[in-house]
């Protein structure tokens, strides 16, 4: 296990019109409230569960958690163990972060979110939550998660093959019941694996729902937001047709 940068020895660039900066929008408490509730709970413990399963591998492991001022990830990886550092498109990105138990010692760079300015292989993993969709130059982020981590990457993406294929009218629902969410890009599973250009062997896809979240939180009920899951999943829908799908892409 290698040791991570100092932030202190990080050059971040001032920003800018041409830096894509969606993390500064997911850093704020406005965003924090859409999963608030028990169906937020319910989606963040899912997140939280899969993310430590596919972490699992690498335990100790130094990570990069690359527009993660939202603090869904970095404390859950931080309180296993992991040292983490969060990099934010500006300084307001670390606000939730500031409120996080100071033992679990996160550390936050400011800099570039899609060209991470880090050298090559400076962290064992690197994450990176509700960016993908956000992001016009989203091959270029993975890309740099690849260059700048030794032993793999772990991120997030709504997948085309879902619900999603009835996002207009999906969107609008989503509205209602979330009224600041935003408007994000969908992917198949051969683009993310285009733009990884990495053998199948060394990806590992896990869609976390089968049901829209906009169900959830209707039904307001983690019994029966489980029990629903549980059944999709046993019938194989969760695995063909679920999202958000976490991809662990393995470095060789």
């Amino acid at each position: 296990m290698g040791m991570e940068p100092d932030p202190s020895e990080v050059s971040s660039a001032p920003l800018n019109s041409n830096r894509e900066i969606p993390d500064i929008d997911s850093s704020t408490d406005d965003y924090a409230s859409r999963f608030s509730g028990v169906a937020g709970a319910y989606f963040l413990g899912v997140q939280s569960d899969v993310t430590t399963k596919l972490i699992a591998e690498w335990p100790g492991s130094s990570v990069l958690d690359v527009g993660g001022g939202h603090a869904q990830i970095a404390p859950v990886l931080a309180g296993n163990g992991h040292p983490v550092t969060v990099l934010g498109s500006d300084a307001s990105c670390r606000m939730r972060l500031d409120r996080c138990d100071p033992r679990l010692g996160i550390r936050f760079v400011e800099g570039d979110v899609v060209r991470l300015p880090f050298p090559d292989q400076s962290f064992d993993v690197v994450t990176s939550f509700r960016m993908v969709p956000h992001l016009d130059a989203w091959d270029l982020h993975l890309k740099e998660m690849l260059r700048v981590c030794r032993k793999g990457i772990i991120f997030d993406y709504p997948d085309i093959r879902s619900f999603n294929i009835l996002y207009s009218l999906l969107f609008s629902l989503k509205k209602r019941f979330e009224k600041n969410t935003r408007t994000f890009a969908c992917f198949s599973r051969s683009q993310i694996r285009q733009a990884l250009h990495t053998p199948s062997e060394d990806l590992e896809f896990e869609p976390q729902f089968f049901f829209p979240m906009v169900v959830h939180r209707t039904l307001k009920s983690r019994s029966l937001s489980t029990g629903l899951e549980s059944v999709s999943s046993v019938l194989g829908l969760k695995r063909l047709f679920g999202s958000p799908v976490v991809v662990r892409c393995q470095r060789r």
